[in-house]
């Protein structure tokens, strides 16, 4: 009985790694949980065709927007673990949103098997020009002046843009209505437009509109000072630390992914941002390379729940 089992096992082995080594055999699609224009999207755009390139088939970026991000990652989620449907991970899908909504329909940390962060991103508060402040301490007067008489957009209600500003708007003892849209994508619009007055956002979906001067950049969550921004301070230096947080954008599949096809999969994007044109094209959004091992990716998307879900319930922060 012992050998029986012994020699399934081995079987069972010997099949998964020959499926791996014939994988893919057909197009892998890329679920975009955000609508077209926003950093999520720009970021898979411009993995997806090299990695379709090093794969050996098309990676077909699919962009599935709603619900902060939730739609698309359930999608993910509960896609079968053959390695064909995989989805983009980001701070709103797999700690923001989770965090702070109950009713969240997968759990970040049990659901997805995590592959590869990507990149890291800066985020950013930009206000419309015709806006009153257009430096930080002239934005947090005029909303001090003004308390409820503003708002602001998101890519959506438990997306990293909202929670990031909820918690910034508590430690800085500001009131601004929030404005959620479906993505990073419309809430630019909108706010370029002069819709909504302001925006929490990535910054690389950003950044076109502040060197256009479309929007004007107020405060960054970086590590530093941004070199396209050398005049705009972080989080850390007007005293909020706490909101002083990048975005990441990974790569996951569904729980129980192969490890064979993990690997594959983590190796082919490692590949994909060797090309020096790739690099750049991330870089060039504000982005920081990453491409680390699943297990790295693992302990990032865990460290970034816990944050907020602690920033969540000691905010006592809702959906309402």
């Amino acid at each position: 009985m012992q050998r029986r089992s012994v020699f399934t096992l081995a079987l069972l082995a010997a099949a998964s790694s020959a499926f791996a080594q014939s994988y893919p055999n057909k197009p892998v699609k890329l679920v975009v949980p955000f609508a077209p224009g926003g950093t999520t999207d720009i970021i898979a755009r411009v993995i997806a065709e090299p990695l379709g390139r090093v794969l050996g088939q098309p990676v077909v970026v699919d962009n599935k927007s709603g619900g902060g991000g939730i739609i698309g990652a359930s999608e993910t989620a509960r896609s079968a673990a053959d390695g064909y449907s995989l989805g983009v991970a980001t701070v709103s899908t797999t700690a923001a949103n989770p965090a702070i909504n109950p009713k969240t329909p997968y759990n970040p940390l049990t659901d997805f098997t995590p592959i590869i962060n990507i990149a890291a991103t800066p985020n950013i508060i930009a206000v419309n020009p015709t806006f009153a402040g257009k430096d930080y301490k002239s934005f947090v007067a005029e909303l001090k002046k003004s308390p409820g008489k503003y708002s602001y957009s998101s890519s959506g209600t438990g997306g990293i843009g909202h929670l990031q500003m909820e918690l910034y708007k508590n430690m800085a003892g500001v009131f601004v209505t929030h404005i959620p849209y479906r993505g990073a994508g419309p809430a630019l619009n909108d706010t370029v437009a002069g819709q909504v007055p302001m925006i929490f956002d990535n910054l690389p979906s950003t950044l076109p509109f502040v060197q256009s001067k479309r929007l004007v950049p107020i405060v960054v969550a970086a590590p530093q000072r941004v070199a396209a921004l050398p005049d705009v301070p972080t989080f850390k230096e007007v005293g909020l630390e706490p909101v002083n947080r990048m975005a990441y954008y990974g790569i996951v599949g569904p729980k129980n992914l192969p490890k064979d096809i993990v690997d594959k999969i983590n190796a082919g994007v490692r590949k994909a941002l060797e090309d020096p044109a790739v690099r750049k094209r991330i870089e060039d959004t504000g982005s920081l390379i990453i491409g680390n091992s699943p297990e790295e990716f693992a302990a990032q998307i865990k460290a970034e729940f816990d944050v907020y879900k602690k920033v969540v319930e000691t905010s006592k922060l809702t959906l309402e």
